[in-house]
């Protein structure tokens, strides 16, 4: 059997969220509550969706996803690939997911013009950094993430 990946279907939200509490789990997050995941579902699969999902599947069931949406570069004049969430289940790391997950966010970026793609990753999860770093993506020292809580 081999690794799916394809669009998120409405039918696939519960296990989607599963895993979003997980990933909340991994970097000591609090998960979303009711409210947020009312809203998770109705901005992933609204009349205009705010951002896309793509899960991966191994033997039928939903092993991890993708959150992406598009930003726009004023220098490139083109859109962004924006990847805002990368996830897979603990025992279907290390199998090829996240390199089919990139690929297919490439495939995508490409199609849709983009410039580039970009994405941030905590500072202490160096599977993560080792896993970009073969990629040939590069990080960005000169920026500094800024955030502000409305």
């Amino acid at each position: 059997m081999k690794i799916k990946i394809r669009k998120a279907k409405k039918r696939d939200f519960e296990e989607i969220f599963k895993l979003i509490c997980e990933l909340a789990e991994y970097e000591k997050l609090t998960p979303p509550d009711v409210k947020a995941k009312e809203r998770l579902y109705k901005d992933a699969f609204g009349k205009k969706p705010l951002y896309y999902i793509l899960v991966s599947e191994f033997r039928g069931r939903i092993t991890g996803y993708v959150f992406y949406f598009f930003t726009y570069s004023s220098f490139l004049a083109r859109k962004t690939l924006y990847l805002e969430d990368i996830y897979i289940s603990q025992k279907q790391r290390k199998k090829g997911t996240g390199r089919l997950f990139m690929d297919e966010l490439i495939r995508i970026a490409r199609k849709e013009k983009c410039g580039r793609m970009e994405w941030c990753v905590l500072n202490w999860n160096k599977d993560a950094i080792s896993f970009y770093n073969k990629l040939g993506a590069e990080p960005l020292n000169e920026w500094i993430y800024y955030r502000l809580i409305l």
